[in-house]
């Protein structure tokens, strides 16, 4: 008995030994902790980009400011003229800087071809994006930077993705954890940046509750604290409501905004497939006039309301927030027509500090049928339901605005306007505005990759008769051309539940992240590409 006793013992010891020596070896493996190195480096690396930029455009916007005092009327030049360039420079060189970011960032993040992220992601696009949206901030464009923070930050993560040896996750989950510290370093709202990362990145596949996301953010975050010191973007707000007081701005705050915010997103989804009529024919064929065209109406209308439609408005609505100055009626209306014009000239831009202060301005017209000293908690839910109205990302949009006001006193009224709006901005436009663009990038994207591809195939036979053998000619096409077409479509049509050819309308949400590379819904129905 004592033997047998002494072997067991013996056996769990050496079971014990083994197990400890393969964790020690796991830790100090050399190429572990490289990989480790590789992601804090690339995360602190998009936080520094997305704090370079914030300021950058704190300096544009403020440029534009002086110069607008000293001469207002100099915006009927600046404004066209600088409209125009940045469409030129932006078709000319970089396309896949146009628009927000956002869209390029999802559809990459829903691609399996190496060939497709490649042309929307990559550090080329990430630094002329910042640039490219800071000479829009200071021609007074109302756009503003959380949509191109988004790409440089996914930008960033794809140049580790495209390092097999040095990346521990996929490339999908990379570009996700980037796109969300983009957003948490630009605004120093990491919770926020996290919950866009899953509700938004992932609004139709499984999130993976990785380290390599959580790791991203938290390091951009950290470099964040470290540049800019503890900061909430529009400062400590006190407003508060009692629950017995909040019932009824909420709801209304809620509808208000979800309806508006779902009849906006519907209107830029379908202007995105192109203008009726001669408008959209002009626009198709001459861009960078058409663009001249937007940069003037945003000129106009900043004359008429004397500056306060310039920039991502976030002066104005810290101001209003603070008491200090007060939002017209006429605000949010003219607000959301210059963000239309911004985003149909197609200059790098995003809309989501733009959507805050229309949010404020509803917020505002509300708070006239109600007791003054709730004034700025309900501009506060005006925010929340608009932003989640039109992005459709409730938990994102309390949560982030929370963030940006430090105000934990109105967690659950906010939480119930975004909700409310949610609910009612889901029955005006079913898909999401960022899903929706992301859809038609996708699918643009890959049809040029795959023409492209066609167009290199075409010398193949040439190839094939100057003594090269067909095995080798095969074997030097890319590995996403040497499958049949047919094969490729239905092994997608598998992964999506829909046919190749099955178009995707605003009234339809989309079944998954999987798009087919077959065009021919763009072609019939006019889709207009999205950059």
């Amino acid at each position: 008995m004592p033997d047998t006793k002494h072997s067991t013992l013996q056996q769990a010891l050496n079971q014990f030994k083994r197990g400890g020596k393969r964790y020690a070896l796991t830790w100090l493996s050399l190429r572990r902790w490289r990989r480790r190195f590789m992601l804090v480096t690339a995360a602190l690396l998009a936080g520094l980009l997305a704090i370079l930029f914030a300021l950058g455009a704190d300096h544009a916007i403020e440029a534009h400011h002086r110069l607008m005092q000293k001469s207002p009327w100099l915006t009927l030049l600046i404004a066209p003229a600088g409209f125009a360039l940045l469409v030129w420079i932006a078709r000319r060189f970089v396309p896949a800087t146009q628009g927000s970011g956002i869209p390029q960032a999802l559809a990459a993040s829903m691609s399996d071809d190496r060939r497709v992220r490649r042309k929307l992601l990559s550090f080329k696009i990430a630094i002329s994006k910042i640039f490219l949206t800071l000479g829009a901030l200071l021609c007074g464009a109302s756009i503003g930077r959380e949509g191109p923070s988004a790409q440089v930050g996914a930008s960033i993560m794809h140049m580790l993705a495209s390092r097999r040896r040095n990346r521990s996750v996929s490339s999908q989950d990379l570009i996700i954890a980037g796109s969300g510290a983009g957003v948490a370093a630009a605004f120093n709202t990491p919770l926020g940046g996290i919950m866009f990362a899953i509700e938004e990145m992932c609004r139709h596949r499984a999130f993976n509750a990785n380290s390599a996301t959580l790791t991203t953010v938290i390091f951009a975050g950290l470099m964040s604290l470290a540049v800019l010191g503890s900061y909430t973007y529009f400062g400590r707000a006190a407003a508060s409501l009692d629950w017995s007081n909040s019932l009824w701005p909420t709801l209304l705050c809620g509808v208000a905004g979800g309806l508006l915010g779902g009849l906006f997103s519907r209107l830029l989804i379908a202007s995105s497939r192109g203008l009726p009529g001669f408008v959209g024919r002009f626009s198709d064929n001459r861009p960078i006039l058409f663009a001249a065209l937007c940069g003037l109406g945003t000129a106009l209308v900043g004359l008429a309301t004397g500056g306060l439609t310039y920039g991502t408005g976030y002066a104005e609505t810290k101001s209003a927030l603070e008491g200090s100055a007060a939002l017209p009626i006429y605000f949010v209306f003219a607000k959301l027509l210059v963000i239309w014009l911004a985003f149909m000239s197609r200059i790098p831009g995003g809309v989501f500090a733009p959507a805050l202060a229309v949010g404020a301005g509803l917020g505002a017209n509300i708070a006239i049928f109600l007791p003054p000293e709730q004034a700025a908690a309900i501009l506060t839910l005006g925010m929340v339901a608009f932003l989640a109205g039109m992005m459709q990302a409730p938990i994102t949009s309390f949560v982030i605005v929370m963030e940006m006001t430090a105000n934990h006193q109105m967690l659950i009224p906010l939480m119930a306007a975004a909700v409310i709006a949610h609910g009612i901005s889901r029955s005006v436009c079913p898909v999401s505005l960022y899903h929706a663009l992301a859809q038609a990038t996708l699918r643009r994207v890959t049809a040029e990759v795959h023409a492209s591809a066609a167009r290199r195939d075409i010398g193949k036979p040439a190839a094939l008769t100057s003594g090269a053998g067909p095995n080798a000619a095969a074997a030097s096409l890319p590995a996403e051309t040497k499958a049949p077409r047919q094969s490729r479509l239905d092994s997608e049509s598998r992964t999506t539940g829909l046919a190749p050819s099955t178009p995707l309308s605003i009234e339809q949400e989309p079944q998954s992240t999987r798009i087919p590379s077959d065009n021919s819904h763009d072609e019939q129905s006019g889709v207009r590409p999205i950059a």
